[in-house]
């Protein structure tokens, strides 16, 4: 990530309460940002070997959310977990596609469908959460139905 940025490139980052923004050194972000990154694929890296699941994943790894979107990201963890890696990005999706087209909402989105696809299992669910739950399983499954 550090050696991806140009020496004398700013950031404008917010500041708390009604503080002016402040300019920060992307170069300095990304000397933050790096470590934690490296940290957080090393111990996905473990998990894996942990699992058992080592050179079982040919077709690679795909890492979502708003973090994934950061440039140098694919690399970074292509390099630490010795596995193709791509950023995911929500297909199948109607009505917000403009929106939600995006890895930021991956994990979400996936999740919303996946919810939709199994619409008949949670129904069971919703019956044995009671009525105040099944009235917000149902205006919840509504939303869900009408955007995907």
């Amino acid at each position: 990530l550090v050696e991806m940025v140009k020496e004398h490139e700013f950031v404008e980052v917010p500041s708390v309460g009604d503080r002016p923004p402040r300019s920060l050194a992307r170069k300095m972000v990304a000397e933050i940002i790096q470590p934690r990154v490296e940290e957080m694929f090393d111990l996905m890296r473990r998990e894996i070997v942990r699992a058992g699941y080592e050179g079982m994943l040919a077709a690679g790894v795909v890492i979502t959310g708003g973090t994934s979107m950061l440039e140098g990201m694919p690399d970074a963890a292509e390099r630490i977990l010795d596995l193709p890696v791509r950023r995911g990005i929500p297909s199948g999706v109607g009505g917000l596609r403009d929106i939600v087209s995006s890895p930021m909402y991956a994990t979400g989105v996936g999740l919303i469908l996946h919810a939709c696809h199994h619409a008949e299992a949670l129904e069971k669910v919703g019956a044995r959460g009671g009525k105040r739950f099944g009235r917000v399983f149902d205006r919840m499954r509504g939303w869900m139905l009408e955007f995907f």
